[in-house]
Formats: C-alpha cells, sequence, structure tokens
C-alpha cells in the first residue's frame, strides 16, 4: 500500500484536546515499562514528539533518576502537557520545549537515551530526525522508538481501523485511518537507520500495527 503524507504538525486546540482524550493507555504503558527496562539507572532522557505528555509521565512514575526533556512542534499539545505534568505533580522531573526534532538545539553527546512514540510516521523525510538522535546520544546511549506500521493493503488498514478505533467518533477513526497509511514499513524504517548510520538497532514489528527500534543502555 502507498505511503501517503498525513500533516506534520497537530495544533489546533481542538485537535490536542481530541488526541489527549483518546485512549491509549495499554501501548503507553508498554512504552514506558520498555523504556526503563533498556534505560540508564539515571540520567538525561529526550522524548521526541512528546505530545501531551502521557509518556513522560508514566515513566518517570517508574523511574525517578531520570529528567526527561519532552519536545514538540504543537504549542497546544505542549499546553495540554504542562497541565498533565502539573496534575501528576512531576514538575521537578519533566520539562516540556517547543523545538523541531528535526533540527534539535542541544549539543553533541548530550542525552543518555532518545525516546520517541508515533512521531516517524508524521515526518515527510524523517532522515534528518535520525541523523539528529545519533547526534545528541551519548557513546553507549540508548534508543527506544515505536511507531504504526503501515499496512500491506487497504483492506488490512481499514480492519486495524476498526479494530482499534472502532468505538471513536468519525474524526478520530479518520486520524488514526491517515496514521496507518502515513507510517512505514519495517523494510523502510531499516534503511532509514542504516542511511543514518545508527547501528547495533533491534528493530522488529512488536503488535499486529506497530514497529519498535531499541538499543539497550550500553555505558
Amino acid at each position: 500500500m502507498e505511503r501517503i503524507l498525513e500533516p506534520e504538525v497537530m495544533d489546533t486546540w481542538e485537535e490536542a484536546e481530541e488526541y489527549d482524550s483518546m485512549d491509549f493507555t495499554e501501548v503507553n504503558q508498554a512504552f514506558a515499562k520498555n523504556t526503563v527496562e533498556i534505560g540508564p539507572k539515571q540520567g538525561l532522557i529526550l522524548d521526541a514528539g512528546t505530545g501531551t505528555a502521557r509518556i513522560p509521565i508514566l515513566i518517570c512514575q517508574q523511574q525517578p533518576e531520570w529528567q526527561i526533556i519532552g519536545i514538540d512542534l504543537s504549542k497546544n499539545m505542549l499546553s495540554i502537557g504542562e497541565r498533565n505534568i502539573e496534575n501528576s505533580e512531576l514538575k521537578s522531573q519533566i520539562k516540556l520545549e517547543l523545538v523541531d526534532a528535526k533540527k534539535l538545539p542541544y549539543p553533541e553527546h548530550h542525552f543518555e537515551m532518545v525516546i520517541s512514540n508515533s512521531i516517524v510516521h508524521h515526518l515527510p523525510n524523517p532522515l534528518p530526525f535520525f541523523l539528529e538522535v545519533k547526534r545528541v546520544l551519548k557513546s553507549g546511549g540508548a534508543i527506544f522508538i515505536r511507531d504504526l506500521l503501515r499496512p500491506e493493503t487497504p483492506e488490512l488498514r481499514d480492519e486495524l481501523m476498526n479494530q482499534y478505533a472502532g468505538d471513536c467518533d468519525g474524526h478520530q477513526k479518520e486520524l488514526f485511518r491517515n496514521s496507518l497509511q502515513a507510517a512505514f514499513t519495517i523494510t523502510e524504517v531499516e534503511k532509514i537507520f542504516k542511511d543514518a548510520g545508527i547501528k547495533d538497532m533491534k528493530i522488529y514489528q512488536s503488535s499486529d500495527r506497530h514497529w519498535t527500534a531499541e538499543r539497550k543502555w550500553l555505558s
């Protein structure tokens, strides 16, 4: 199935509120658990495409020794994220910044780990982001990136949409359908990592609708 791009940024207040209201609890909890398992005991973590900061909150509830910088290009997503962080009483651990993941303002070898959930399918060309991941990671730094997997056929795309967004409203169903269509295949993801020169990655299909790329903390 051909890849069809969707908007890179969801920046209206209505879109941000609608996204935050969708129930991603199960996949977010799994993401947080897996991140803690392969990450450092302590350190500075970058969350690229943090959205409304639901995942950093779950991570910091499990890992009090981490400091997380969450970045996003959506002001409204970050505004809701700030509210969520305050309600969770984690302002001392999580900092949100309006930053383009393709042009990070951070120095080389700055982070012990880079994580990202569902940013890649929003990017017309993800290579600049992956090059930035390589640049800002410390030697032996950990990586945990998860995103949607593009189905092979439109029929499978719609089957997944009905299975996982069947109880959502029409607009939410459309958002999920478009995201599946904009996602990458495993082969495409492997090529992006190779082109970026990021080595020692474990890249695999982690569910019927997700791929995952991970590298454990080595230092």
